[in-house]
């Protein structure tokens, strides 16, 4: 019980929980939406704001916030048009916000401090800062998921009926948009850039096993990416584990686990 004395196990703590909460909202539309590859261009893009903040001196989470922003808004505009394949869309901003993270840090001057725990995470750095914006995004995310959940519900799994009700497809698209890339980079410094894509679909994708009602899906991904992520807490903290590795491969073993038992069960059927 003396490591709930320190301050930065109690910091770590309430940041894998909100974190956890906060992958298990998102995750959940982006997986009905069918929005998986998606999610993973605007992660790895937004290392193109962290790379240019580490070069001027500023805050890096912030300009993070604005190429990931910035790429979503593309993506999304791009495959709405039909001008460009949404695959080719994302492949391209995947890969030029990665050249460009690199490039910026290649020439941000001296030792970039830090860097490492936005690639792969590292839940002992977090901040009274870090926590306060997670906590803020969940306070205005979870009221606004349950007021709009039946126009969010019909523009995520049928979005030609969402139209014929009157409701503003485009609009509520975009602003899912915007707000799925806040809630990415606020989640960085937890899991890391590498892991986070894992983080948004495995735990959705295990329920969505079991159940398609997409209330469950909500609220049971958000208990086991908090389970997950509290359990590779206390991996990482009695055996030097990094915490997103851990909770990506806590939660891939009940995938696969989960997937053989209804596997096993069908058969006997």
């Amino acid at each position: 019980m003396d490591l709930f004395g320190y301050s930065f196990f109690q910091n770590a703590l309430l940041g894998v929980i909100l974190t956890g909460i906060v992958t298990g909202i998102l995750g959940s539309y982006i997986v009905v939406r069918r929005m998986v590859f998606i999610s993973g261009g605007i992660t790895h893009s937004s290392f193109a704001g962290l790379g240019f903040g580490f070069m001027i001196g500023q805050s890096p989470i912030l300009y993070a916030m604005l190429s990931a922003i910035l790429s979503g808004i593309g993506v999304e505009a791009l495959s709405r048009r039909g001008t460009v394949r949404s695959d080719s869309a994302i492949a391209t901003v995947w890969s030029f916000g990665m050249a460009l993270g690199v490039l910026f840090t290649f020439l941000t001057p001296g030792y970039t401090p830090g860097l490492s725990a936005f690639l792969f995470g590292n839940i002992l750095l977090i901040t009274g800062a870090d926590l306060w914006m997670l906590g803020i995004f969940l306070l205005v995310t979870i009221p606004l998921v349950i007021l709009l959940y039946r126009p969010l519900l019909y523009v995520s799994f049928d979005p030609d009926y969402a139209r014929t009700r009157g409701l503003p497809v485009s609009l509520y698209s975009y602003a899912m948009m915007v707000w799925i890339c806040i809630g990415i980079v606020l989640s960085i410094r937890v899991m890391g850039i590498m892991m986070l894509m894992s983080m948004l679909t495995l735990p959705q994708m295990t329920v969505n096993l079991f159940t398609s009602d997409f209330k469950k899906i909500l609220s049971l991904s958000c208990l086991l990416s908090v389970l997950a992520t509290l359990a590779a807490l206390f991996c990482s903290y009695y055996l030097n584990l990094p915490t997103g590795a851990v909770s990506v491969l806590l939660l891939s073993v009940l995938f696969f686990a989960s997937r053989g038992v209804l596997f096993l069960k069908n058969k006997r059927a």
